[in-house]
C-alpha cells in the first residue's frame, strides 16, 4: 500500500521534482472519486487517479509540465468527459487539476481511513500469507501470537502491528467497538478460548474461524452449552473464505478470506452488543 501523502512529504523534503495530479470532481461512471491523488516524477508514478487512457494521458500531462520548468505555469483544470474526450466507455466526466509538489501541503491531505480493523490471531502459514496481501491494502492490523519465531523477520508496514504476548486472548479486549477478528492459531483449543473471548464482546463486526464444517458443528455444540447466544453464536464464519474458490494451499486461503472481509466490511451486518 503506497502511503501518498508520507511519499509527498519525503519527496518534498528531497526536492525531487513532481507533479500532483488531483480528481477535483467527478459525476455518472468515473474510475476514482474526488480527491483521490497521483504523485508524478520524470520516472516514478505512485498513486492512480483509475489507470487506463485517463491516467496515461495525465501522466503525459504531468511530466510536460515538469520538462518546462519549475517556473511553467501549470495548466488550468481540466474537466474531461470519459467518452468523447478519451474514447472510455464509463460514461462520467470529471475534472483534474494538476499542482507543482513544491506548491503543495501534503500534511494537510486527508488520510486514507481504513476499511477495516483486524485482529489476525496466528502467525502460521496462512496468518502470513493473509498478512502478505493485507500490507497493499487500506486497514489496520494487529498480528497476535504467542511465539516469536513464528513471525517474518523482514519489517512490516507500519499499519500492521506485531504482537507477541501470552496469554494472546487478553488482547482482544484492546480491539476498538466493530473491530474484524480472524481466528488461525496452531491449537483447537486455544481456538476456543479466543471465540468465547471475543463472543463475550459481543460487538464483532466481523469474526472468522479457520476450520471445518465439522469444527464449526463442536464449536457451536461446546459454546451454546456454555450460555453463549444462538444468534451470536451463528454470526461466526466457518469455515472462512468466499463460497467456490477451491483450493487448500495458504495463498488460495488467503485470498478467499481477504476477499469475504472486504465484502464483509462494504456491507456490514448489524452488530450485536451483550444484550442486544
Amino acid at each position: 500500500m503506497t502511503d501518498l501523502r508520507a511519499a509527498a512529504l519525503r519527496w518534498q523534503a528531497e526536492r525531487r521534482p513532481a507533479v500532483v495530479v488531483e480528481v477535483t470532481r467527478s459525476q455518472g461512471s468515473v474510475p476514482r472519486e474526488a480527491g483521490t491523488r497521483m504523485l508524478v516524477s520524470a520516472g516514478e508514478v505512485l498513486g492512480t487517479i483509475g489507470g487506463g487512457h485517463l491516467e496515461l494521458q495525465a501522466i503525459a500531462d504531468a511530466r510536460a509540465l515538469l520538462a518546462r520548468g519549475a517556473t511553467a505555469a501549470p495548466p488550468p483544470e481540466q474537466r474531461i468527459a470519459l467518452g468523447p474526450s478519451l474514447g472510455q466507455c464509463c460514461g462520467g466526466v470529471l475534472g483534474l487539476r494538476f499542482v507543482p509538489l513544491a506548491a503543495c501541503e501534503p500534511g494537510d491531505w486527508p488520510a486514507t481511513p481504513p476499511r477495516f480493523t483486524l485482529q489476525l490471531y496466528g502467525a502460521g502459514h496462512v496468518g502470513r500469507a493473509v498478512v502478505r496481501l493485507l500490507a497493499t491494502l487500506p486497514c489496520r492490523v494487529q498480528w497476535i501470537d504467542e511465539r516469536e519465531s513464528e513471525f517474518p523477520p523482514e519489517a512490516l508496514p507500519l499499519h500492521i502491528e506485531k504482537r507477541c504476548v501470552e496469554p494472546v486472548q487478553a488482547e482482544v479486549a484492546s480491539a476498538p467497538p466493530g473491530a474484524f477478528y480472524l481466528v488461525l492459531t496452531h491449537s483447537h483449543a486455544l481456538d476456543l478460548v479466543l471465540t468465547q473471548a471475543i463472543l463475550a464482546r459481543g460487538d464483532f463486526g466481523w469474526f472468522g474461524l479457520v476450520g471445518s464444517r465439522s469444527k464449526r458443528a463442536s464449536f457451536e455444540h461446546r459454546l451454546r452449552e456454555r450460555g453463549f447466544d444462538a444468534a451470536l453464536v451463528d454470526r461466526i464464519t466457518c469455515p472462512i473464505g468466499l463460497p467456490g474458490i477451491a483450493g487448500k494451499e495458504p495463498e488460495v486461503i488467503a485470498l478467499a478470506v481477504v476477499a469475504q472481509m472486504l465484502q464483509a466490511c462494504a456491507a456490514p451486518a448489524a452488530v450485536l452488543r451483550p444484550g442486544a
